[in-house]
């Protein structure tokens, strides 16, 4: 991905999930059609397989929008949701966060061990 070309901004991560349908909305724009119930997949830990069983919130703060992806064990990991076109800035501790466009209107977001993946809406950068 060509940092800086693509416009990130997540969709299905709302502190309520979005009412009447299948599909996770930002801006209008549709994604996924998968359960709109604020969950995403995950594969918490070394080798972990996927489940869609990490829940996403989405708030808006001083400093800008924040994800928190809740783990099923009551794990967390917080994320600065940047309009540079990028996505996710990890918010907290040392580890980065690693991101890869899956091309189906998905990324996938690494940090340490933990993988996430989570719906998108792609769109032009302004530069």
């Amino acid at each position: 991905m060509r940092a800086g070309l693509l416009c990130l901004a997540l969709a299905a991560c709302g502190d309520q999930p979005p009412e009447g349908g299948n599909t996770a909305a930002l801006g209008g724009a549709q994604a996924r059609a998968e359960p709109d119930d604020g969950k995403v997949e995950c594969a918490i830990g070394r080798g972990a397989d996927w489940r869609r069983d990490c829940l996403a919130e989405r708030s808006e703060g001083e400093d800008g929008a924040m994800l928190t992806l809740r783990h099923p064990d009551g794990g967390f990991r917080r994320f600065n949701v940047l309009t540079n076109g990028r996505g996710l800035a990890s918010a907290d501790g040392a580890e980065r966060a690693r991101i890869v466009l899956l091309g189906d209107r998905r990324i996938e977001v690494t940090v340490g061990e933990d993988r996430y993946r989570l719906p998108v809406t792609l769109g032009s950068a302004n530069r």
